[in-house]
């Protein structure tokens, strides 16, 4: 039904442009506004296919003299071709070369924020790529630190947001193969971090949560000359998550938020007001929270996290049974990894 709908809207599209007064300019605008329409809310991936296909019969349609509608037909273009579900690689291809054919063109006769809306989305497919293999983050990164010259947060709040979440997750896809890696977990810190002064829990619970338990993770694995201060943000991070997340509403969420908290928590020595008692508490708690996280994994039969977490209980009930052992042998000093 869907698809008959969207089919129909296609063809009546076309039949409009082609029998309305006007020009070939003012025709392309309009299959251009009608374009976007159909991406705004698509409820199937025939409305995007359509969308594209509406955009290449407007550039068809469009004078060559009007290089400035053309640059913003080929930047929409790209949007609707980067959202594709089924488009794979290929899509992303012909967005990347959307963009790039747009943004000189923006530059030099459009708005700042047409150029950085394109500079963010052209990241994004980057971003993508680079996934795959057939494009190099540092490019995205680039394109993500245009953008930021125009959307400030003051300005725009929400793409500086976006722009600081996808930074901090490029910085962390690089290897730590270089001197400059400990500076690059250092700048994803601080973009997740940013990301948290424009979303808070109240009005954006799920994107504030996710932010936090990514800073959490990137706290706690980060090369950092300072571990233990680290962990303990990362604790505070992994609690604000949890303020959201919860067992019943997001139960995958929840489990992964606590395995990594459990992470935290096994290299964490003991309270300092009771330094002798060695790592066992902490341990104990570790464990808890992976049996837990174990629980809801199997249950929604994610079986990959599930043997991840069995491998760490395993783990700690040797490392629980070495004390145990030092203790009965009357050694008490503190277990240190």
């Amino acid at each position: 039904m869907a698809q008959t709908l969207a089919a129909s809207q296609f063809k009546a599209a076309i039949q409009a442009a082609e029998s309305a007064a006007g020009t070939p300019e003012e025709k392309a605008e309009m299959l251009m506004e009608i374009a976007m329409g159909m991406q705004m809310r698509p409820k199937t991936p025939d409305q995007l296919q359509h969308a594209v296909a509406l955009y290449e019969r407007a550039l068809d349609l469009c004078p060559a003299e009007a290089v400035l509608l053309r640059a913003r037909l080929r930047a929409r273009m790209g949007t609707a071709l980067q959202a594709l579900p089924d488009g794979g690689v290929d899509a992303l291809h012909r967005a990347r070369a959307c963009y790039e054919e747009a943004i000189p063109v923006l530059k030099e006769k459009g708005r700042p924020e047409e150029v950085a809306e394109a500079e963010m989305n052209l990241g994004l497919v980057l971003q993508s790529l680079s996934s795959a293999g057939a494009a190099r983050i540092q490019e995205a990164i680039r394109c993500y630190h245009a953008a930021l010259k125009v959307f400030t947060r003051d300005a725009y709040p929400q793409e500086y947001a976006i722009l600081h979440n996808n930074l901090a997750i490029a910085y962390l896809s690089i290897p730590l193969s270089d001197e400059r890696g400990k500076m690059r977990e250092a700048l994803a810190v601080q973009s997740f971090e940013e990301v948290l002064k424009v979303i808070n829990l109240v009005d954006h619970p799920t994107e504030y949560a996710m932010v936090q338990n990514n800073l959490g993770n990137a706290l706690q694995y980060a090369a950092s000359g300072h571990p233990l201060e680290n962990n303990l943000r990362a604790l505070a991070a992994y609690d604000e998550a949890l303020k959201v997340r919860n067992a019943r509403d997001t139960p995958l969420e929840y489990a992964n938020t606590i395995s990594n908290k459990a992470n935290v928590l096994r290299n964490l020595p003991d309270e300092l007001e009771n330094p002798g008692s060695g790592r066992r508490a902490n341990l104990l708690r570790a464990r808890e929270l992976y049996e837990e996280a174990r629980r809801i994994f199997l249950s929604l039969n994610q079986v990959g996290s599930a043997a991840v977490v069995e491998e760490a209980l395993a783990e700690i009930e040797q490392e629980l049974a070495d004390q145990s052992a030092r203790r009965g042998n009357g050694d008490g000093r503190a277990s240190r990894l």
